[in-house]
């Protein structure tokens, strides 16, 4: 079965966006079915599930909050949802994502 994972960085104070909420979501024809919501360990990462379905999937990252909470910046972000698909049953699936309070950038990482 497929594993899945993050990792976010903030990239406006250079280190990992610890305490950052996240949601995890299948994603069934016009339905998002929530699997897992967790909050990031203090290097920015959790694990998102193992045992995933071929399929496709969302992350709902909880920025705008993160960076209210983390000195109360002003932010062009809420939530920024990245939507994947699960292809390979043996695979192993992370997303990064690099966050300010005004833009992000993610990639499938290794």
């Amino acid at each position: 079965m497929a594993k899945l994972s993050t990792h976010v960085l903030d990239l406006s104070r250079g280190k990992p966006a610890a305490g950052l909420r996240i949601r995890l979501f299948a994603i069934e024809g016009e339905t998002r079915r929530l699997l897992n919501t967790a909050t990031t360990n203090a290097d920015g990462r959790i694990d998102a599930a193992d045992g995933l379905e071929p399929g496709v999937y969302e992350f709902e990252f909880g920025v705008g909050d993160y960076f209210g909470l983390t000195g109360g910046q002003p932010t062009f972000l809420g939530e920024v949802l990245v939507r994947f698909g699960v292809s390979d049953m043996a695979g192993k699936y992370h997303v990064p994502l690099l966050v300010s309070p005004y833009g992000y950038s993610t990639y499938r990482g290794s």
